[in-house]
């Protein structure tokens, strides 16, 4: 078990007074100091804000092209797979799936 006398050579007092002078001195610091930071807070929180907008627009437009490029391929692959079908009926001819609407054409 230590001893006083170990305690007060070490540490313990250095560490002590400085908890005890910061415990006292951040309330008049903060207290002095938040007319200056407030606007700083709120200017960085602004920015991050815009920032997170800007994300969620980007992403929005990133899945619609994703969307976008989905519906081109399986407009694609359901009018190979038609012409596939024709080709392999013979003489009767399936309807045609056009690839940029994807719609299949009754001809």
């Amino acid at each position: 078990m230590p001893k006083l006398n170990d305690m007060l050579d070490g540490g313990f007092t250095k560490g002590l007074a400085i908890g005890v002078t910061a415990a006292l001195l951040v309330p008049v610091v903060a207290t002095a100091l938040a007319p200056v930071l407030r606007p700083a807070a709120r200017s960085v929180l602004k920015a991050g804000l815009r920032a997170y907008q800007r994300g969620q627009e980007a992403l929005a437009e990133f899945g619609e092209a994703v969307e976008d490029l989905v519906a081109e391929t399986d407009a694609e692959l359901k009018a190979e797979k038609v012409a596939a079908a024709a080709t392999a009926g013979g003489e009767q001819a399936a309807p045609a799936a056009t690839a940029e609407t994807g719609q299949v054409d009754a001809a």
